[in-house]
């Protein structure tokens, strides 16, 4: 695909995902979490220019730096996602305001190291960043797996980090 596409997925999958996060959503620990990041994965690693022929090792650097700064926000999006149950044993999540400062740090992480490529003259792909989103996608996604293995199905609210506090459970209406 081509660097517009590549702009394109990376624009409408952190859309959807970021719109949908500070909604109170149903957690489905059964289906294929890993699948989407899996699939971006695999789109971003087909691209021929992941890695500047020119300079490799300053590309592969920016390329390990960006997927480290993916990985951290997964981790800490995650953290700061707020999770419950339901008494019918549902597992639900919710973003906080932490999130929001999650994802900020996160994007001007990246801006930093685009500009620090463009400084040191390596050429970047938008191949790198779908990779990175893929792995802030793969790491929140097992978080919360494993954060929702650790809860009683009838256990109350619990706070995650930059939460106000416990909440009662709510229905959204239908």
């Amino acid at each position: 695909m081509s660097g517009l596409v590549n702009a394109l997925v990376i624009v409408a999958v952190a859309a959807l995902v970021i719109s949908r996060q500070f909604r109170a959503r149903r957690l489905d620990t059964t289906r294929r979490w890993w699948l989407l990041p899996a699939i971006l994965a695999v789109v971003a690693l087909r691209e021929p220019g992941i890695l500047d022929a020119h300079h490799r090792t300053g590309s592969a650097a920016l390329l390990a730096a960006e997927l480290i700064v993916g990985l951290g926000i997964g981790a800490g999006w995650a953290w700061t996602t707020r999770i419950w149950t339901e008494p019918d044993g549902a597992v639900w999540t919710k973003s906080t305001k932490a999130s929001i400062a999650v994802w900020l740090g996160g994007i001007l992480l990246r801006v930093g190291l685009f500009a620090l490529g463009a400084l040191l003259g390596v050429h970047q792909d938008s191949a790198a960043v779908l990779l990175a989103l893929a792995a802030t996608l793969l790491v929140r996604s097992a978080v919360l797996v494993q954060r929702t293995r650790v809860l009683a199905p009838a256990a109350a609210a619990t706070a995650a980090y930059g939460d106000e506090g416990p909440r009662p459970a709510w229905k959204e209406r239908v």
